[in-house]
């Protein structure tokens, strides 16, 4: 048989030590680890954190990687799944464009189980969260079509974080398992079929989102544990007749995007943090905002609002209008284009915005409702020409004497075009743990992550992370 797709991932996979790994790669493994250990601790408070892990905790097992705020080890899949919840539970985790994946809250977590059960060493940990994240990526990029300018996974309503982060997670739990290039290849295959998600909760409610790349690392970590076991998958499972792209995308797909550069040429780098707790598409919309009230913009003179985006992202921010202009809650919040603009305007946390700035009483504030009844979401041309390698907006504000107001952001901070520096990367993880970790302990944790290289493995920084106990008694 001719070399197929998943061979050559299950090879790049085996044959990438981390000697080999570019040092900005390493580099941006250490700190998305870090990025994901913060949102795993902030996410704790949720109630759907607490039911997430209520329903670990009552599955039993044998105790074997750790999840934040358990106070015992539970199955190393199970820790994957609890983690995995909880890492993209905030939408603060990471997003590579132009997929608009978010890759590390899948990946890192089943990374992290698989090691902890492997005992393996942090260099094999940084390693195999690489070609895991990278995999990940390849793939969301196989189906990405150019000409559209969109995710053929989001045109059938389906959420490729999830699905595609299943393979990229049994890719790097297949490594630190020990597994053989033949053993990655049947993780993949394994963990075709295991992979899922469809994302209407984004426009009509329900948080079964929260747990999606929980459902994915735990499918990694379990589909790297089948094919440890003899579970064997087909070698043609990507571009198979009946294979993952015919299943997911009914054929469309770019091989190339897989092949390409692959092991020289690494998006690890390129995939963008996030500066603030809310969806994606919607950020550019709060750097607008905020930058028209440091002009001294008086929100009591606003009149109208109208918030110019890429058409394709609409449906998600400003879809049902009547839903984005009136959450519920401040998950809701974060998928609001009015709600971006008026936290905008208004708030100031964290790196501009924080968590404080999405709760459930400021998503029912009479004066944020208020304000955002003003607010238009509407295609605009600009933007749909820079979308997706950017989410540009371009905010447009007149107030009662007729005066117009105009702001335009078309690079994502927090991008290779507006990095986010080490020092405000650090301030995110600060803010996310602070009030849960005592700072003794944060100290050890961010010292953990910087010598993970030289860590035997990675039982001590899971240790540190994983407090405080979570009360699951408060479980709905």
């Amino acid at each position: 048989m001719a070399e197929t797709l998943a061979r050559r991932l299950a090879d790049f996979a085996a044959g990438t030590g981390y000697d080999t790994l570019p040092g900005p790669v390493v580099d941006s493994v250490r700190k998305r680890i870090l990025d994901i250990l913060g949102l795993c601790v902030a996410a704790g408070p949720l109630p759907t954190s607490r039911a997430a892990l209520a329903y670990v905790a009552e599955q039993g097992g044998r105790g074997q990687a750790r999840v934040i705020g358990l106070a015992e080890p539970v199955p190393a899949a199970l820790a994957a799944f609890g983690n995995g919840v909880l890492a993209h539970s905030l939408d603060y985790d990471d997003t590579h464009l132009p997929s608009v994946l978010h890759p590390s809250a899948a990946v890192v977590p089943a990374a992290l189980a698989a090691a902890e059960l492997a005992g393996a060493s942090g260099r094999d940990t940084v390693a195999a969260v690489a070609v895991g994240l990278e995999v990940c990526v390849r793939l969301g990029m196989a189906g990405y079509d150019l000409k559209a300018g969109n995710s053929v996974f989001f045109e059938h309503g389906q959420h490729a974080t999830s699905i595609c982060g299943a393979l990229g997670g049994a890719v790097a739990a297949g490594r630190l398992l020990g597994l053989s290039a033949d053993g990655i290849l049947d993780s993949l295959g394994v963990a075709a079929s295991m992979a899922s998600g469809l994302i209407e909760a984004n426009r009509t409610g329900g948080t079964v989102k929260r747990i999606h790349c929980g459902w994915s690392a735990h499918s990694a970590v379990s589909a790297a544990l089948l094919a440890r076991h003899g579970i064997t998958g087909p070698p043609t499972v990507l571009e198979g007749r009946f294979g993952f792209f015919e299943a997911f995308l009914r054929g469309e797909y770019d091989p190339s995007a897989i092949t390409d550069g692959l092991g020289t040429d690494w998006s690890v780098p390129g995939i963008f943090f996030k500066p603030y707790p809310a969806n994606h598409f919607t950020h550019a919309a709060i750097d607008a905002a905020m930058a028209l009230r440091a002009r001294g913009l008086d929100v009591d003179d606003i009149e109208t609002i109208t918030l110019g985006a890429p058409t394709a992202v609409i449906r998600t921010i400003g879809q049902p209008i009547e839903v984005k202009r009136a959450p519920e809650t401040g998950y809701q919040a974060q998928f609001s284009g009015p709600y971006a603009v008026v936290a905008g305007l208004l708030g100031g946390g964290g790196l501009g915005l924080g968590l404080g700035d999405f709760t459930d009483a400021l998503a029912r504030d009479p004066r944020r409702r208020a304000l955002m009844a003003r607010v238009e979401v509407v295609p605009d041309e600009r933007c749909d020409e820079i979308f997706p390698n950017q989410f540009p907006a371009v905010l447009r504000v007149r107030t009662r004497d007729g005066v117009e107001w105009t702001e335009e952001v078309l690079t994502n901070r927090g991008g290779p075009d507006r990095p986010l520096s080490d020092a405000e990367l650090a301030m995110k993880f600060r803010d996310n743990v602070a009030g849960r970790l005592p700072a003794a302990t944060v100290e050890l944790i961010e010292a953990e992550v910087a010598r993970l290289d030289r860590a035997a493995g990675i039982d001590v920084l899971m240790a540190l992370a994983a407090g405080p106990v979570i009360d699951l008694e408060e479980t709905p």
